[in-house]
């Protein structure tokens, strides 16, 4: 574990999406990967369910399967009003544009070596999603079941991060998602899957807090 993480704020303020400097060339000891997915399943779960799964792909051929999935489905998203490369490109000329633009090349070299990243992590949960009926409980139901896997692999990514790995959190396989689970023998009607871990060793020293919005633009108290 690197020795200069010393607090618990640094590394939440300094675990970043990692895409361009992702080592694609050093394998990842999987009993690395096992520690960091042991820490993550610590993260609570709605009634104490414990339904998160992750699968780990280090299978070269495999990855390459889903990275085609993930390159099909990217073709759409660049296109789409809502993507980053739209608002890199309707953003006016300043410090957000130049970040946003930054983030869309970072994501295209993601997209362009996505079977070269050394492992795949995919978190899972038990049960099919997306089936819940409309009603006032639906988004209930919705939030309370992701929120038994989120926690945990955002828990995976700071464990992984505090041992000098990189991960980037995607989720454009899920366009995909039954094609995915027949790569990985994932049962498609009893677990869903919630996204796409990238993760390797990462280059350089270390990461910066990012630039963010004001805390008074987005912190509301008693009211919005």
């Amino acid at each position: 574990m690197n020795d200069w993480l010393t607090t618990a704020d640094e590394l939440l303020t300094t675990t970043r999406s990692v895409r361009r400097r992702l080592d694609l060339g050093r394998a990842v000891p999987l009993d690395l990967v096992r520690d960091c997915v042991r820490i993550a399943l610590q993260a609570p779960t709605g009634g104490n369910s414990q339904v998160a799964h992750f699968v780990v792909v280090a299978d070269a051929g495999k990855r390459a399967r889903l990275a085609d999935l993930y390159r099909r489905v990217w073709v759409g998203y660049r296109k789409a009003e809502n993507s980053v490369y739209a608002r890199a490109m309707n953003e006016p000329s300043g410090p957000r544009r130049e970040q946003l633009q930054r983030v869309a090349e970072s994501a295209d070299f993601l997209v362009e070596n996505l079977h070269r990243v050394p492992l795949h992590v995919v978190p899972c949960i038990e049960g099919r999603l997306g089936r819940t009926p409309p009603g006032p409980f639906a988004n209930v139901a919705n939030a309370s079941t992701y929120g038994s896997v989120l926690p945990a692999a955002w828990s995976f990514m700071l464990a992984a991060r505090a041992r000098g790995l990189g991960c980037a959190w995607t989720t454009a396989h899920l366009a995909c998602e039954e094609e995915a689970a027949g790569i990985l023998g994932i049962p498609y009607e009893q677990v869903t899957q919630v996204a796409l871990l990238p993760t390797a060793y990462y280059t350089g020293a270390t990461f910066r807090p990012a630039a963010r919005r004001p805390l008074d633009q987005t912190l509301h108290v008693d009211s919005w």
